[in-house]
């Protein structure tokens, strides 16, 4: 089932007819068009559906050329949008490649995002066969369109949808692989300060979802309720905030499966063996160590804030060391690295699966070890085996 959107991104000098390559493939004008270099400024994104990968998100982009000290904003605007998208499309037009293009190529690989060569304005010049060798030397698809003409749309769709990675657009399940139809999955679900007024937060309700899609049954309540209904009733799986681990474990008997909300997320957004891998390093934290918070999503703070007060008082307490932390909201750029002896990825239910691949190929490419909110707790619980101990053989 196509559950995402696809994100792709329109890159490519000024005035190259990437925006007109939108309102082309889209059939009406969606994007602001014009003959005046720079006129794409900010990163411009635009929902349509496409015919064989579903909805689709075109990031139209400013200009790799751009000049000027707002140009220069616009640039690093645009360089930020590779961290963003699923697939690239690189437009050029009147045989002119060079060293921009090759950059962005460059990041493309880097990040591993498939992408295809447009070359633009054919019916003003074709692409030359020297180009054109040069170009299939990246081993991806190069094709010829004329937003004027409309040509080659059909060729450039049909070519996206190829090179268009399924996990772009269907979301892995959360449970699927842990639970049978019909279990039982009792969600612990505190209500304290951080929880909003009158609703359930996004990755309580992703797992009520989840949970009934899989044809299981879902039973929501406070930790308070949890010893009172497992005496009366006994759940296949208990998933907890992960906050409430010391105080759910201790209710929970050995045998039954528990794990959290943070935890199961992480599992469904990647990086899960790397987050296994890099937790046990915080016994290894020394006093001066600096830590970097990833959240992803930016939010009003309290003293409350699993990420911003509680975990960091955790780690010192369980260490016994002075350690520093540094906090980065949603898909804010990263700042020097070299620094941080650990990071810390919360469970990321505001961002795309590719968005935390790309964050956290920063960090594992600098060989910091990483690891994730739910999993954190576990480890300075105690508890840390128990609660990833039904994934072991998934």
């Amino acid at each position: 089932m196509k559950t995402k959107r696809v994100f792709i991104g329109i890159l490519g000098r000024r005035n190259q007819g990437k925006s007109s390559l939108i309102n082309a493939i889209a059939g009406q004008e969606v994007a602001i068009v014009s003959d005046i270099p720079g006129t794409t400024t900010d990163p411009v994104k635009k929902s349509i559906e496409v015919f064989g990968i579903g909805p689709v998100v075109f990031v139209d982009t400013a200009g790799i050329d751009d000049t000027g000290e707002m140009g220069e904003k616009r640039i690093r605007k645009t360089n930020e949008v590779v961290k963003t998208i699923d697939v690239a499309v690189l437009v050029i037009s009147e045989n002119t490649f060079g060293e921009p293009e090759e950059k962005w190529i460059k990041d493309l690989v880097f990040y591993a995002i498939p992408f295809v060569i447009v070359h633009n304005k054919s019916d003003k010049e074709v692409l030359s066969d020297e180009l054109k060798k040069r170009l299939l030397g990246f081993k991806v698809p190069v094709l010829e369109c004329s937003t004027f003409q409309k040509s080659g749309m059909d060729e450039l769709v049909n070519a996206l949808v190829k090179i268009t990675p399924s996990s772009a657009y269907v979301s892995n399940s959360f449970v699927g692989d842990i639970v049978e139809p019909g279990a039982l999955v009792v969600l612990v679900m505190p209500q304290d300060s951080e929880a909003p007024e009158g609703r359930l937060i996004l990755p309580q309700v992703q797992l009520i979802r989840d949970i009934l899609d899989n044809h299981a049954v879902a039973i929501g309540l406070q930790p308070q309720e949890l010893e009172a209904y497992i005496k009366k009733q006994t759940p296949d799986l208990v998933i907890t905030d992960s906050q409430a681990f010391d105080f759910v474990s201790k209710i929970v008997p050995a045998g039954l499966p528990l794990s959290s909300f943070s935890i199961i997320l992480a599992r469904a957004k990647g990086n899960f063996e790397d987050y296994l891998k890099g937790t046990p390093h915080i016994s290894k934290l020394k006093d001066g160590d600096k830590i970097l918070m990833l959240e992803s999503c930016t939010h009003v703070t309290s003293c409350e804030d699993i990420g911003r007060h509680k975990i960091p008082q955790m780690l010192r307490k369980f260490t016994g060391k002075e350690l520093h932390f540094e906090w980065v909201s949603a898909l804010s750029p990263l700042p020097d690295l070299h620094q941080f002896a650990m990071g810390i990825q919360c469970g990321a239910c505001m961002v795309t699966q590719k968005q935390v691949f790309v964050r956290m190929k920063h960090l594992l490419d600098k060989k910091i070890p990483i690891s994730n909110y739910g999993m954190t707790i576990a480890y300075v619980t105690g508890i840390f085996n128990r609660v990833t101990e039904i994934f072991n053989h998934k």
